[in-house]
């Protein structure tokens, strides 16, 4: 009977399966309240990124929808990330008029030329973009790999004025910002210095911009609130007053319809344009845009999902989602100064610290020509710079975070992609340069405090770094995510049958116990918590400090915690000792026996996210959601995914917990609704039910089809529990798969009921773990 109700059930989900993804996205999802998310017109990791920008205070990536005004629109932006705004560069303005028909009546400062836009005229949709403005000038916008084109709609009887102003969205532009306009033409071309968002050094971009449906009446440059046809160049200074001097080129024109062409580069005015004709030669926008959706829907159609009794809210959460895991990073080959024109150049990457553990992983299952080409990238930036980033942007080294968790990015990489075409022999001496090496840079790549770490084992508080250059905090959070990193690297070594190197990267991946204080208790609202042993600070000489283990959780009182790159931060980055509790990825089985078995483990986790304690707006909280697994109860996992989805991610403007920090948020909501969560850096899949009554996703190197497909499927989401399962027609009781159920095309099937059984719950089910379970 179970056979049949399974057959009719995949018969009915494979005719009611999504065929056209991008119906269900949804770009302004997280584009208010702290989503960050870039929510214009652009093509997937592509240089040109075009969208209206507004004077938000939350304006990352350029469009928010909080109700500030719009400042401009510009052809350059990240998405998701926290810190100063990024990118934004070159932004045009439309006038419908100046004052008395002279130039010099136009507002042209961004503060004083800000406007609102008529809301319900806001309409987003992969490659595309478009508003009206309250004065009645509809922009619309699409964009192609290094170009982007706008369409300026003006009301009857204008007299219309675009300029080209050199800004960028954090006003970070220095001296020398140039800009030049050709009388007959209309033609713009220049650059400028500006500072990156999120790192050290500064960068110079380029662009050029051409016109075409009307006319030119005038054209010449401005400075601050005043403008001449008689100058058609110019080389602007920072200026004194703490904000670039306002300056650019504009055209007057004759004609109310106008069509501009933006091409951006980081080499040359003249690549710029050079890119522009090749890619949007005809100015034809519906080909572009065309073109654009042609290209996006290529990405998003490798997963399909049954809609059966599925909400519409659901299929676009999970697209959105997945949409937006292919915003950021950026593909900059061939418009870089770095590296060869043939040679692979990804930027953006806000930061691996956020990246590598869900949203990578992800691309590796529907993308994996792209992380190929990503992890190409990565070489290259070390090929150049000597050393792997954690963060990187705007062509300039980013801070770090934690550790070198590139590093983890590589493991996870070469597990699952294998013998591509990437140098994995380059790979490894990169990975080795992490561990063995410090850098005088350290703020911004490699590891700081490498002698103590081969010496006692841990990173100290206050501890003793002569040789290097960085944040002396984070004690805690850093000898983590080391312990981890070093064990991503003996994963490699193993597989390059290097037998040395992985037992000792192995033994030092176990040096996250020597911060365990098996004595250390915690107190919330001045009660003990019932739980003894959290991690602590310690210093050289081997004593203990202390840091409450609550000291910056999400439900810590005190709004003077800081826990970032301060010099006065925590010993912990972004979280609380608590959180950081759960962070042994590689040794779960170690790590629950520490904490006094599995019943203990699971009241820990269980308290970690009934108290509030974590922040499913960070990523440390991702894997505690489903490390239930490693105890022997995989239904908790279920539990919790289904409590933070939809209650914290859901398909509207303010509708992800935090900043989306380029799509890991995307490849959370993706990697949960198809029940398939990674542990990175480990061949592991995480099972729980599916937000859906079936998935298909297709494997872009074999191209082989995995199906998932439930038997009792409940769209109430009650019935969320694994009753028993099938792989390919066989009985199947472990809690995870690996990746060759994706490249092998296998089938999953999970018989759901209401209540949770056994199934996953035996030790022999459980996911590999460095120690054996006891």
């Amino acid at each position: 009977m179970a056979s049949i109700l399974g057959a009719v059930l995949f018969l009915s989900g494979a005719v009611a399966q999504v065929t056209d993804p991008l119906q269900y996205v949804d770009q302004l999802i997280g584009s208010n309240n702290g989503g960050n998310v870039f929510a214009g017109a652009t093509l997937p990791y592509g240089a040109a990124k075009a969208v209206a920008d507004t004077d938000s205070g939350s304006n990352q990536g350029g469009f928010v929808t909080d109700g500030s005004k719009v400042t401009g629109f510009s052809s350059m932006h990240d998405s998701g990330t926290g810190g100063n705004p990024s990118l934004g560069n070159f932004a045009l303005f439309p006038y419908a008029s100046c004052a008395n028909d002279t130039v010099d009546g136009c507002d042209f400062p961004k503060k004083d030329r800000a406007i609102n836009f008529i809301n319900d005229t806001l309409k987003a949709s992969p490659g595309y973009f478009s508003l009206t403005l309250e004065n009645n000038i509809n922009v619309e916008m699409t964009a192609a790999e290094h170009s982007s084109l706008f369409h300026f709609n003006f009301p009857q009887g204008s007299n219309p004025l675009i300029i080209m102003d050199l800004t960028d969205l954090s006003n970070s532009r220095q001296d020398n910002g140039t800009i030049s306009v050709d009388a007959d033409t209309g033609r713009m071309m220049g650059n400028a210095r500006f500072l990156p968002s999120f790192g050290q050094g500064d960068y110079v971009a380029y662009f050029c911009a051409d016109f075409q449906g009307a006319q030119i009446r005038d054209n010449g440059i401005f400075v601050n609130s005043r403008a001449s046809t008689d100058v058609k160049d110019i080389t602007l200074s920072r200026s004194i007053n703490g904000y670039p001097l306002p300056g650019g080129a504009f055209n007057r024109f004759q004609g109310n319809d106008i069509t501009a062409r933006v091409g951006v580069s980081f080499i040359s005015a003249e690549q710029a344009c050079q890119l522009a004709e090749n890619e949007i030669l005809s100015f034809d926008f519906d080909k572009t845009h065309s073109a654009a959706r042609d290209a996006w829907t290529k990405k998003l159609s490798p997963i399909s999902v049954s809609t059966q009794g599925v909400d519409k809210s659901m299929i676009t959460n999970f697209y959105s989602g997945i949409y937006r895991t292919m915003v950021n990073p950026q593909d900059y080959t061939g418009i870089n100064p770095i590296v060869g024109s043939d040679e692979p150049y990804f930027d953006s990457f806000y930061c691996i610290w956020d990246l590598f553990r869900s949203q990578l992983p992800f691309l590796t299952i529907i993308d994996t020509p792209a992380v190929v080409k990503i992890i190409q990238g990565l070489l290259n930036i070390y090929k150049t710079n000597g050393w792997l980033p954690d963060c990187h942007m705007s062509l300039c080294k980013g801070l770090t975070q934690g550790g070198s968790n590139a590093d983890n990015v590589m493991a996870d990489a070469f597990l699952k992609i294998g013998g591509s075409e990437i140098d994995w022999s380059l790979v490894y001496e990169a990975v080795v340069k992490d561990a063995e090496e410090e850098p005088y840079d350290w703020c911004c790549e490699g590891r700081g405090g490498l002698d103590s770490w081969k010496s006692l084992g841990y990173i100290p508080v206050q501890d003793f770094d002569y040789k290097g250059f960085g944040t002396m905090t984070r004690s805690i959070s850093r000898t983590l995510e080391y312990s981890y990193n070093d064990y991503c690297i003996s994963v490699i070594a193993n597989g390059q049958r290097n037998q040395g190197d992985a037992e000792k990267y192995r033994k030092r991946s176990e040096n996250w116990m020597n911060l365990y204080k098996s004595d250390q208790t915690s107190s919330l609202n001045g009660s003990n918590t019932g739980f003894t042993g959290f991690f602590q600070p310690r210093f050289m000489n081997e004593t203990w400090g202390f840091q409450d283990p609550l000291y910056c959780s999400n439900i810590d009182p005190n709004p003077n915690s800081v826990c970032s790159l301060q010099n006065t931060a925590g010993e912990t980055f972004e979280s609380s000792i608590w959180e950081y509790s759960f962070f042994v990825p590689h040794d779960q089985s170690k790590l629950t026996s520490t904490m006094g078995g599995p019943t203990t483990f699971i009241k820990r986790l269980d308290y970690l996210h009934d108290q509030k304690i974590t922040y499913i707006g960070n990523e440390p909280a991702f894997l505690t959601v489903f490390q239930y697994h490693y105890a022997g109860r995989p239904a908790l996992s279920a539990q919790r995914s289904h409590f933070y989805i939809p209650q914290f991610f859901s398909p509207t403007s303010g509708g992800l917990p935090g900043n989306d920090d380029s799509g890991a948020m995307g490849s959370f909501v993706a990697f949960a609704m198809i029940g398939l969560f990674p542990n990175p850096g480990q061949d592991v899949y995480l099972i729980t039910p599916p937000f859906f009554a079936s998935v298909n996703i297709t494997s872009p190197v074999t191209g082989k089809t995995a199906r998932i497909r439930t038997v009792g499927f409940d769209p109430t989401y009650r019935a969320i529990y694994i009753r028993h399962a099938t792989l390919d027609g066989e009985v199947y009781s472990k809690n995870w798969i690996d990746h060759s159920f994706f490249t092998e095309g296998k089938e999953l099937v999970l018989f759901l009921g209401a209540n949770e059984t056994v199934w996953g719950t035996r030790k022999e089910d459980l996911p590999p773990s460095l120690t054996p379970y006891e």
